[in-house]
């Protein structure tokens, strides 16, 4: 906790408050690999917050559009919800405690029950030229795509432009461009189609056959 705390504050994506109205508890949970993540406990300010109901894409409908293009170039946004800045008169209420002081977020933290609606109208906005066309979007999942070789140096240079002029960021862990077939939202997708993630199905591949009426 000590060690997350001093990196966002280091970043400037948290700050010290005083007296702030509402307080949350911090939560450790344990990652795969065994790494320790920070989670704020946001319980009670979510029920007291209006909902957002601004709705996400229909994944059905981004996959069935994505399937049958030459190439495709999937990419995540780094720290996706930590890219928007909270107002500066709500900051506040995401205060949460730990041993050392109080704090707050001065951008968008996880743990808000709207901040996936929040993510979803900034991106509808920024690519909406792209959107539907080149370009499909859920929430912090980008992909570009392209029915030839040759339109997808430029398909991605017009992403590119606006992710630099908004100074958006992405994860380059968690890019593959130009790449023929990728993973996007649970799918394996190609231009053949949709197949099965094989990491969906792998408890199903390595089902034993049963050899027995009980096992059956």
């Amino acid at each position: 906790m000590k060690a997350e705390v001093d990196k966002l504050s280091s970043i400037g994506f948290i700050k010290e408050v005083d007296y702030p109205t509402w307080l949350a508890n911090v939560v450790m949970v344990r990652k795969p690999l065994k790494v320790w993540c920070m989670c704020v406990d946001y319980t009670n300010l979510n029920r007291a917050c209006p909902k957002d109901s601004f709705p996400l894409p229909q994944i059905d409908q981004l996959v069935d559009t994505t399937a049958g293009h030459a190439l495709l170039s999937l990419m995540d946004a780094y720290s996706r919800y930590n890219q928007i800045f909270m107002n500066p008169d709500d900051q506040a209420h995401t205060s949460f405690i730990t041993v050392r002081d109080l704090y707050c977020y001065k951008v968008m933290p996880f743990g808000l029950k709207n901040v996936e609606a929040t993510y979803q109208r900034l991106v509808n906005i920024l690519f909406a030229p792209l959107i539907g066309n080149t370009m499909e979007v859920y929430v912090d999942d980008m992909l570009v795509k392209s029915r030839t070789a040759d339109q997808h140096i430029p398909n991605l240079s017009a992403m590119f432009t606006i992710l630099k002029q908004y100074k958006m960021r992405l994860n380059p862990t968690k890019c593959a461009f130009g790449v023929a077939s990728g993973k996007f939202l649970g799918f394996m997708i190609s231009q053949q189609g949709i197949e099965a993630n094989p990491e969906k199905i792998k408890a199903i591949l390595d089902m034993k056959v049963s050899k027995t009426v009980k096992d059956i």
